[in-house]
Order: structure tokens, then C-alpha cells, then sequence
């Protein structure tokens, strides 16, 4: 009589060697989870991360501070205060959020150490304008002379004007219209009520508005 052989499933495939995960294939929110495991991230897994939002913390970076020479600074100090506490980071899905504040505390960090009231802010990289009542897109149409000199004083203009605000509704302008954040994502990394972001932008939109009113009516 043949005696029947069980086979556990881990006993089959204890031999078949695991493919390699592959970083560049997960979704933002695996690699994330990877990079919390263990007691210091993954090197592939973190470089991979540091890829795909390099980018967002340049990008914040140069309209907080246009004209430093060590912006790239900043962004190395930004990964390594990442790296150092991603596994802080409680909800992987809102990492994006949580390293928009890294980025911002670190330039006011920087910004309260070099003693600096007013940091320029350069409006000539591309920009995210959805407020129905402030229209700042340019005419599809090829300008002429008169028409662009009217546009280069306008932004010349308005960059002064974004300069002129306090810091407070500075931020939350920038983070609102250049980077196209939620209101929900503002109040989250700036550390305040959803409904003082509102207001914020509200009453910084009106500033710009009372200074840019004569181009705008043009």
C-alpha cells in the first residue's frame, strides 16, 4: 500500500530563488515602505525615491530662494534630513506633504540664520494660476514690441509685489499657486488651520490684486 507524501507549500518553493525588487517598478507609496524598513533605508530603494521627487524639492527651493547660490546645498540637506527620519513618517501615502515641509522649515532655518527679512521671489520659471479672478497666463499669439514690454514690466511688477508680502502669506502663495497644493496639504505643512490658509491666501490675493489692478484692467 503507497503511503501518500504531503507537501507544505513553503517546503516546494523553498529552493526557488526570490526575484530582486525592482525600485523603479514599485508605486510611491511601496517604495516608501521600503525605505522605512530596516534600520536605515535601502540604498537602491532610496535613491530611486530621491529620483522621482528631486525635482518637487528643487523646484520649491528655487521660488523660496531665487537668487542663493547654495540651493543645491539645501536640497542634500533636505535628503538627509530624509533619510535620517522617514521612518518617523506615519502615513507613507502623505510623504510628498511631509517632504514639503522639511523643505520649507529648512529654508526658514536657513533664512532666521543668515538674518533675512525678505527673500526675492522669481516668478520666470513655468507657473500654476488657477484663481478665476486673477488671470496671469500669457496670450497664445506672438507679442509685439509695445505688448511685450507691457508683459515684462507686469511680471516685473508682480515680483515685487510677491516680494512685498509678509512671509506668512508668501508661503502660502507660493505653495497655492506655483506648486498647486491642496489647501489641506498647506495647512499641513505650514502648521496652521485650514481655515487661517484660506484667509491667507484670500487677503494675499487681494494685495496683488490692488497692485497688479492697473495691468490687469489693461
Amino acid at each position: 500500500m503507497s503511503q501518500s507524501v504531503s507537501l507544505s507549500w513553503s517546503t516546494v518553493g523553498a529552493g526557488v530563488p526570490q526575484a530582486p525588487v525592482q525600485p523603479e517598478k514599485l508605486s510611491n507609496t511601496d517604495l516608501i515602505v521600503r525605505c522605512q524598513a530596516g534600520l536605515r533605508p535601502d540604498k537602491l530603494m532610496f535613491a530611486e525615491l530621491v529620483r522621482r521627487y528631486q525635482s518637487h524639492v528643487n523646484r520649491m527651493l528655487y521660488h523660496l530662494a531665487p537668487d542663493w547660490q547654495d540651493r543645491a546645498d539645501l536640497g542634500q540637506e533636505v535628503w538627509i534630513r530624509v533619510y535620517r527620519n522617514v521612518k518617523r513618517l506615519k502615513d507613507p501615502a502623505k510623504f510628498r506633504g511631509w517632504l514639503s515641509r522639511i523643505t520649507t522649515n529648512l529654508f526658514y532655518d536657513e533664512l532666521r540664520k543668515r538674518k533675512r527679512v525678505r527673500p526675492p521671489i522669481s516668478l520666470d520659471a513655468p507657473r500654476r494660476f488657477d484663481d478665476e479672478e486673477i488671470s496671469w497666463e500669457l496670450p497664445a499669439d506672438e507679442p509685439g514690441p509695445e505688448e511685450s514690454l507691457t508683459t515684462t514690466e507686469f511680471y516685473e511688477k508682480l515680483k515685487q509685489a510677491i516680494a512685498d508680502l509678509p512671509e506668512t502669506f508668501r508661503t502660502t502663495i507660493i505653495l497655492r499657486e506655483i506648486e498647486g497644493m491642496a489647501y489641506e496639504e498647506i495647512a499641513d505643512i505650514t502648521g496652521v488651520s485650514l481655515g487661517t490658509v484660506k484667509s491667507r491666501i484670500a487677503r494675499a490675493r487681494q494685495r496683488l490684486q490692488v497692485q497688479l489692478q492697473k495691468y490687469l484692467n489693461s
